[in-house]
């Protein structure tokens, strides 16, 4: 059985070897996800959601940060099981419906080796592709989400794909960078995260996540969650310094 971790009142993580999925408790009994992990993730996260009282048809929406495999890979078998809506962002929309190919990450020479042997791994294990998921709702800079408990501020962070996300909770001082911000194991350092499309927009989006002021939690897809002191770890971050 697969940990779940409760990160603050309402939010917990489901962690994966690779791509963590956030649920969190909406005010209506029903639920919501951040991101999906990798295609094959759909019964551990079904299963999550049984211990913390919920059902399938009780998984109301599913905001994916990005259209990367470990994050939307499991999106269709969810919508499927579960009837959720999905929220994207609208530059991200048609690699996640399936109605345009995803760009490719502009590797740096420390990348390509990671970059590579995770394709490996993947090949190995015989992961499939995404499949195709309808979007129900692109999201924008400056929009905000419904139902959730409290105030979510949605974020246009690009440069790791053209259309990422985040989602500010100011209330709760929680963010979800998407892969702009990527942490160590025990949440103690940040970095950005790796295989952008394009870095320099990247460092900018990474700049903005760390420059808002009611952030004591970041829940990063990779890594442990930064709590308690974000602020001063992303202010210690040095990413121009990063996969180089």
């Amino acid at each position: 059985m697969d940990p779940l971790h409760e990160i603050a009142p309402h939010i917990w993580q489901l962690p994966f070897p690779v791509g963590h999925v956030y649920v969190v408790a909406l005010p209506d009994d029903g639920y919501a996800l951040v991101d999906t992990g990798m295609p094959g993730s759909a019964p551990a996260v079904l299963d999550a959601l049984a211990r913390l009282g919920g059902r399938p048809r009780d998984l109301r929406q599913i905001v994916l940060t990005h259209c990367h495999l470990d994050h939307a890979g499991s999106a269709a078998d969810l919508v499927a099981a579960t009837g959720a809506r999905v929220l994207a962002g609208a530059l991200d929309a048609p690699y996640i419906r399936g109605t345009a190919p995803e760009p490719p990450p502009v590797l740096t020479p420390a990348e390509r080796p990671l970059y590579e042997g995770n394709m490996a791994e993947f090949a190995a294990a015989r992961i499939p592709p995404a499949p195709p998921v309808r979007v129900d709702t692109e999201l924008h800079d400056g929009d905000t989400l419904p139902d959730w408990p409290g105030p979510v501020h949605v974020l246009h962070v690009p440069g790791h794909t053209p259309g990422g996300i985040a989602l500010h909770l100011p209330e709760s001082r929680l963010l979800f960078p998407g892969d702009i911000i990527g942490a160590a194991p025990d949440g103690r350092q940040a970095v950005l995260g790796p295989f952008n499309v394009d870095r320099e927009t990247a460092l900018a989006s990474f700049r903005r996540l760390a420059a808002l002021e009611d952030v004591d939690t970041v829940c990063v897809p990779h890594g442990g969650p930064i709590r308690g002191d974000a602020r001063a770890v992303l202010g210690a971050a040095a990413p121009e310094g990063d996969w180089l």
